[in-house]
């Protein structure tokens, strides 16, 4: 990520310097040329009228302690093959001046000869001792060359300061990302105590907050996950190990009738809570994949609620508790056998955590648009930090009374999920102690979609 920020950046400057160059030289060489033309030409014009105006030997005199001469350099034609020169090149390469425009300027002709890196121009002159050609061109370089070294240079400076910075800054920008990379490896390795430690703000700072809480919620899966199977290991030995090890004992030739049946119902009674294990294993696996198919119809809330609760009859009946109703007659569009369990297993929960002889109350309020069920009992209650994973699988709130109260705790996860796939709500409220209150909210017609 590093080498592919820091090569675009060069790749896109570099790219942009040359192009820019090519087009200001492109856009100003005709009109810096014909600056120094000008200049060039005004130079020489003086030269001629010396020339034309003094003494031969007198001009030549004035012509050679000329400043001029150190910008300029002279090349005075007799003949096409003799030249006098005045002015030092400096090191520099004379100007190639053909016989065919020497010929040109002694005929009395201008001649003008552009080159690559300057030029030279040629200007008959009349003297007393005949027709001469002058040919004169700068020593110095050309604005258009002197602008081309002087742009190259920048360029070349400007590169070097930008990449220096653009290597710092991409330090800076590649850093978080280098964490996040680093956090991804640990976190599929196993390892979800990582600390990103980025405060930046802006679209890095916003992914590495997103990708903290996407590392918190992986964590409280594998939590999950690991609990899962710990609850579903629990759960189903200790039924195999009553299985197993009754099943031993019936091999006993002299075994009694009577402990034989004692074992076989016990064998049958553990064989029964395996098999509603499995049972609400795939049910709340079909829920929470949604593969279950809904059947919705309408029907009548609150009829529903008092079969359910004559359904159960033998369960609280043999404890003596009694029912506190009030339901509102009430039409609602739900599944009927699903919303059956969702009953069932509320009230079969109210009935095991309340004491024998106590009282269930149960409500029905309707709106507009909802209708709220208010589930109410008098029994141990549920502990506050217990009440946000009441709704877990296999969680049961209180492990205290685990051996008292039999269950898988998968029940009101199933419920949690019937709930929800009828785009309803459950909540629970409870005082540790002094019971619960389960309210379930369901809309009066659920959606298909």
């Amino acid at each position: 990520m590093y080498t592919r920020v820091v090569l675009t950046f060069l790749v896109s400057v570099i790219g942009g310097i040359i192009l820019s160059f090519l087009a200001t030289t492109w856009i100003f060489q005709d009109k810096l040329n014909e600056n120094l033309q000008g200049s060039l030409l005004d130079f020489g014009q003086d030269i001629v009228r010396i020339y034309e105006t003094l003494p031969l030997h007198e001009a030549e005199m004035l012509i050679s302690e000329m400043k001029q001469l150190n910008s300029y350099h002279i090349r005075i034609y007799k003949a096409t093959d003799q030249f006098q020169s005045y002015g030092e090149l400096k090191g520099q390469h004379p100007f190639l001046v053909t016989t065919e425009q020497v010929k040109k300027v002694l005929d009395g002709e201008s001649v003008q000869v552009n080159g690559i890196d300057t030029f030279s121009l040629g200007l008959p002159i009349k003297t007393e001792m005949g027709s001469v050609a002058m040919f004169v061109e700068p020593l110095t370089s050309s604005s258009t060359s002197f602008l081309i070294k002087f742009v190259l240079t920048f360029m070349i400076c400007s590169l070097i300061a930008g990449s220096l910075l653009i290597l710092i800054a991409a330090m800076f920008l590649v850093r978080p990302i280098k964490k996040l990379t680093e956090a991804t490896r640990l976190i599929a390795a196993g390892d979800f105590n990582v600390k990103l430690n980025i405060k930046q703000k802006g679209e890095i700072g916003t992914l590495a907050r997103s990708f903290e809480e996407m590392m918190h919620d992986l964590k409280q899966l594998e939590q999950m996950r690991r609990e899962f199977v710990a609850n579903v290991s629990h759960e189903v030995q200790s039924p195999l190990t009553s299985i197993s090890g009754f099943a031993i004992a019936l091999k006993q030739v002299d075994l009694p009738d009577d402990e034989r049946s004692d074992y076989l119902d016990i064998i049958i009674t553990e064989t029964a809570r395996m098999s509603k294990i499995s049972d609400s294993l795939l049910k709340l696996s079909l829920l929470e994949s949604q593969s279950l198919q809904m059947r919705l119809a309408t029907l009548s809330l609150d009829e529903q609620i008092r079969q359910v609760i004559v359904a159960i009859q033998p369960q609280w009946s043999a404890r003596n508790i009694q029912f506190d109703l009030d339901l509102q007659p009430t039409k609602i569009t739900v599944d009927h056998d699903q919303l059956n369990q969702v009953w069932i297993n509320i009230f079969g929960n109210a009935i095991k955590f309340s004491e024998d002889g106590a009282r269930i109350s149960i409500r029905i309020k309707q709106n507009i648009k909802n209708v709220t069920i208010r589930i109410t009992d008098s029994g141990i209650g549920i502990l506050p930090e217990d009440q946000k994973r009441i709704f877990d699988r296999f969680f049961k709130a209180d492990r205290s009374h685990s051996q008292k109260y039999e269950g898988s705790g998968m029940g009101l996860a199933i419920v949690k999920q019937i709930v929800s796939l009828h785009q309803g709500d459950i909540r629970v409220e409870s005082e540790y102690g002094r019971g619960t209150t389960f309210i379930v909210i369901l809309p009066i017609t659920t959606p298909t979609e």
